[in-house]
């Protein structure tokens, strides 16, 4: 689907829900579950688990939950899981988590734009290192992390078990300082 202009899009911090942002992130959610795309889950589990889990979400401290809008409507997100006072030797490095957009939304350029709003709240939370990972599946995924300087650092063949299989996943990190990103 080419790129229409003429649709609102946003990316942001949400903070809280209003409106419809907990039912639509859900719906989001599901579909990209139902897709292939889910974080962990391989079947949408029941509303009730997924509007707690997105709420508990809000409750952390460590974790920072950003969404990308398409129409006004939450269409995906990504979480910016941050170190927890007691991991000082882990205390630049911050881990992109829960990233998602649901199938209708793409095309629009908020993968990108998603990963980018999570990279530079990681830098104002003054993090030096983002990382992740993902299974080789999300082969979309994967692309955006690879556009955008994610550095694959490492396979685990046993990443997941999918449908009576192991899956592999990938590691990946990105030095979220721009004199070191060329190195």
């Amino acid at each position: 689907m080419p790129e229409d202009h003429s649709v609102p899009r946003k990316v942001e911090r949400l903070t809280e829900f209003q409106g419809t942002d907990l039912h639509d992130l859900c719906d989001a959610a599901e579909a990209a579950i139902v897709d292939g795309g889910g974080f962990g889950w391989l079947a949408p589990p029941p509303r009730q688990m997924m509007e707690s889990y997105w709420k508990g979400i809000l409750l952390v401290p460590e974790r920072d939950l950003f969404v990308a809008r398409l129409d006004g409507t939450i269409c995906g997100s990504a979480q910016l899981v941050r170190p927890t006072r007691n991991n000082e030797a882990g205390a630049a490095v911050g881990t992109l988590s829960t990233f998602f957009l649901a199938p209708w939304s793409r095309g629009y350029g908020l993968a990108v734009q998603l990963v980018e709003r999570v990279s530079k709240g990681a830098r104002e939370a003054g993090l030096e290192v983002l990382q992740l990972d993902v299974r080789e599946t999300q082969k979309r995924a994967i692309h955006v992390y690879e556009q955008l300087g994610f550095q694959r650092w490492g396979r685990n063949p046993r990443y997941a078990w999918v449908d009576g299989d192991w899956v592999s996943g990938f590691y990946y990190y990105r030095d979220l300082d721009p004199e070191n990103e060329a190195s």
